[in-house]
């Protein structure tokens, strides 16, 4: 059994055996929460036993990336607009870049990623799904943003996908 959902697994038995030591004659969500947490603290000091990371790290890591997303997204945007208001001439251009990143999801995922965010659109991935073809709205301006950006977020993926 992979050591994720064994954590996951030990930390609702747990969460049982606290109702059960409380010794209710009703399920009370509360006590199971309690249980829960309880569980959790448990699970974190047993965790290297299992030869894998904290089963939690993994949502942390989730909600990390999207934190990640949506700061981009907003300064992105700010570009953006900051073109629209204010027009000057943009030198639109494609740019490859290689990625360290490996498997269709993470390589999705940062396609889909970096499509989302203003200001620039994976145009082409090859077959291997190691290199992008990206277009910018002002590469000339934006290209040194946009690796970092693309730095971010293959850190970010690698975090959740990766153990």
């Amino acid at each position: 059994m992979p050591a994720m959902p064994a954590q996951f697994l030990l930390n609702l038995f747990i969460a049982f055996l606290w109702m059960l030591f409380n010794d209710e004659d009703e399920f009370r969500l509360s006590t199971f929460c309690v249980g829960f947490l309880v569980g959790i603290g448990i699970v974190f000091l047993m965790h290297r036993f299992f030869g894998r990371k904290f089963y939690l790290q993994r949502l942390f890591s989730a909600i990390k990336l999207i934190l990640i997303f949506i700061s981009e997204l907003i300064q992105s945007s700010y570009l953006v607009i900051k073109h629209i208001v204010s027009p000057k001439i943009v030198h639109p251009g494609i740019f490859k870049y290689q990625t360290v990143l490996k498997g269709d999801w993470e390589v999705t995922t940062l396609a889909l990623l970096l499509t989302l965010t203003p200001g620039s659109v994976v145009m082409e991935v090859t077959p291997e799904g190691n290199v992008f073809y990206i277009h910018a709205m002002d590469i000339e301006k934006y290209r040194g943003n946009l690796i970092r950006s693309l730095g971010k977020f293959e850190k970010a993926i690698m975090e959740v996908t990766r153990e």
